[in-house]
């Protein structure tokens, strides 16, 4: 496609996205080239709109377009939690369930050895920051609930977190992990098994 850069600087583009390969890239370009330029151009108006206006709450990290994001500025969340999860996906996925109703850190990642990723390139020292910080000459935090995902990283992410924790005084719990709800024994993995008799209550 020499003679198209502009299309292939789409696909490039396109192939950005996760799980996007070349194939999915190029058909996604020529859909939006053929069947839907209105949309194409919504699609980059929206992009360049959030790229200019979202940034990180000054509190939790997650994504806002002002200082503080909606869930730490709402006076009815309980601001002696402080649920520490990987990404704002993580977080709205936590929202849905409607159980919790403390507040969030988003940690944009997870510790990474491997990939280059320490523990400056997810902000803990920040995280370690808000939960040193006081309210009326006492810490705000009470406890801090792991909710990092429970992969090699996730789980080392947590441990690191825990550690730096435990000498603060405060309360440090992970989410517990069992058997989905309305699955049957003998379709459930192994492992999963294993820590659910592990995590029994």
């Amino acid at each position: 496609m020499a003679d198209n850069q502009s299309l292939e600087l789409l696909v490039q583009a396109l192939k950005r996205l996760p799980g996007v390969g070349v194939k999915s890239a190029q058909r996604m370009a020529f859909h939006l080239l053929q069947h839907d330029r209105a949309g194409a151009l919504q699609l980059a108006q929206a992009l360049q709109q959030a790229t200019e206006s979202v940034r990180h709450c000054a509190l939790c990290h997650t994504f806002t377009e002002g200082e503080i994001c909606g869930t730490c500025a709402d006076p009815r969340r309980d601001r002696g939690l402080l649920c520490v999860v990987e990404t704002p996906a993580d977080q709205a996925a936590l929202e849905r369930t409607g159980a919790y109703k403390g507040l969030y850190f988003v940690l944009m990642g997870k510790l990474s050895p491997l990939d280059g990723v320490g523990p400056r390139d997810i902000g803990l020292q920040k995280l370690f920051d808000r939960v040193d910080a006081l309210a009326d000459g006492e810490p705000e935090v009470r406890e801090v609930i792991l909710a990092t995902n429970f992969t090699a990283e996730g789980e080392t992410t947590a441990h690191v977190i825990s550690q730096g924790l435990k000498q603060r005084g405060i309360a440090v719990t992970r989410l517990a992990r069992g058997v989905p709800v309305g699955s049957e024994l003998e379709y459930v993995d192994l492992g999963t098994i294993a820590h659910a008799l592990v995590d029994r209550r």
